[in-house]
């Protein structure tokens, strides 16, 4: 290795030690307080919870919280290259502050971020600060070598301490230096990896644990089963409208025609009336099919993407209804007939048990999210309970990693927001 290499490498980690410290004394400066503010608003705002204030600050406050974890995670990647994934669960925009409110909450997202934040505004404070207090002492040491014990004494009335030296001479200010010269040293080796020690201890605290993850296997593993099971009776019903509907009429033309061919030199009017009886019959037998391949999969959602296919949803529908589509792009097929899916039956519900008399369809993609919110005027009162339409939807959604939020109070208006994390081509 060239004297040359040598002394890059060692200007590198100079570099390297000194950038460290700086970076180490501002997180501290702005980390301490920044988490003590968070902590202390949070505790506050949940407080206010039964009185009303906190239902509408808490989701504010919850907000700022993981903007600021969100921005560690940053730095940490930034600086340090250690990744902290972030895993909060999406709450649908629209949703009223009661729902935002405790769907954070229930969040384990959430509690992990307010453990943290004690962790970050006294471990964390340290392991920051160290970096810098590592480069910045020693100056001191040097600073008494220097003969400037003096003033440091003299200041202090009395003795005056460097570690465990106790500054009462030019000797002792030597040794203070000699320590001073150690801890740079030390610092130049390990002022970067306390700072890698910090954002270690910050993913230690902030990253999801294994029990965490064992909850949202056994929560993916609920909805793709209720997903197998939701295709299966899907196919159970295909099976019953296909024999009891277009089969039968196949059946009977089978027979019809049969009759007609016995009667076409012997009756010919009987004939023809058959004839006619049969085809009326295949119409039948067709639009039966057409109705049942439209409930599979709507030729105009293949063909016209996700909301046209609503439009045409909605042009079926005796209520007015408004349809607003900010769409620039297509999801995968399965997004979409879930999607679609999920807006015909809270379309169908809003038609049976609404009594609206106006329906507003919004369709838009923001953040890598797919949001479909439908509000009617109607009386109100919907709830996503067991049995009900809206908790089908919600398992729809639930294979998807989607979320439906529903503000229906008595007296209405309904909304009802979904959301599916997905990409459009």
């Amino acid at each position: 290795m060239t004297t040359e290499t040598k002394k890059s490498g060692g200007d590198s980690r100079a570099r390297g030690m000194v950038s460290a410290a700086a970076r180490g004394l501002g997180l501290a400066l702005v980390a301490l307080p920044g988490a003590v503010l968070c902590f202390t608003l949070t505790l506050v705002s949940v407080a206010l919870i039964p009185i009303g204030v906190g239902i509408v600050t808490t989701p504010w406050v919850l907000t700022g919280v993981r903007a600021f974890a969100d921005w560690r995670r940053l730095l940490a990647a930034q600086w340090c290259g250690v990744r902290i994934p972030s895993a909060y669960r999406p709450i649908p925009e629209g949703a009223n502050p009661w729902t935002r409110t405790f769907g954070m909450l229930g969040d384990p997202a959430t509690w992990r971020d307010l453990r943290w934040l004690p962790v970050d505004m006294t471990a964390g404070f340290v392991t920051a600060l160290l970096p810098a207090v590592l480069v910045l002492y020693p100056l001191e040491g040097f600073a008494l070598a220097a003969g400037l014990w003096r003033v440091f004494t003299d200041a202090t009335g009395g003795t005056y301490w460097y570690l465990f030296v106790p500054i009462t001479g030019q000797v002792t200010a030597v040794v203070a230096g000699v320590l001073g010269a150690v801890l740079l040293v030390f610092a130049h080796f390990f002022t970067t990896r306390l700072l890698h020690a910090h954002f270690r201890l910050t993913r230690a605290v902030l990253a999801a644990n294994q029990g965490e993850l064992s909850e949202r296997v056994r929560v993916l593993t609920e909805t793709r089963r209720d997903a197998v099971d939701t295709s299966a009776a899907e196919l159970r019903r295909i099976e019953r409208d296909l024999h009891d509907g277009a089969q039968a009429r196949l059946v009977a033309m089978g027979m019809d025609l049969g009759t007609i061919e016995m009667l076409l030199d012997k009756n010919p009017e009987q004939a023809k009336q058959l004839l006619a009886q049969a085809r009326k019959s295949s119409a039948d037998a067709l639009a039966e099919l057409r109705d049942l391949v439209r409930g599979i999969h709507p030729p105009v959602l293949a063909e016209r993407g996700l909301g046209d296919a609503v439009r045409a949803l909605a042009l079926r529908l005796p209520i007015a209804t408004e349809v607003n589509v900010e769409l620039p792009g297509r999801a995968e097929a399965p997004v979409e007939s879930a999607a679609y899916f999920a807006v015909s039956e809270v379309l169908t519900n809003a038609v049976k048990h609404a009594d609206a008399e106006r329906i507003w369809v919004d369709l838009h993609h923001a953040d890598t999210m797919l949001r479909v919110s439908i509000t009617d005027n109607g009386k109100g009162g919907a709830r996503i309970g067991a049995g009900s339409g809206l908790a089908g939807v919600e398992r729809r959604l639930g294979t998807f990693d989607g979320v439906l939020a529903v503000s229906s109070p008595a007296g209405g208006p309904t909304m009802v927001t979904m959301e599916i994390p997905c990409a459009l081509s």
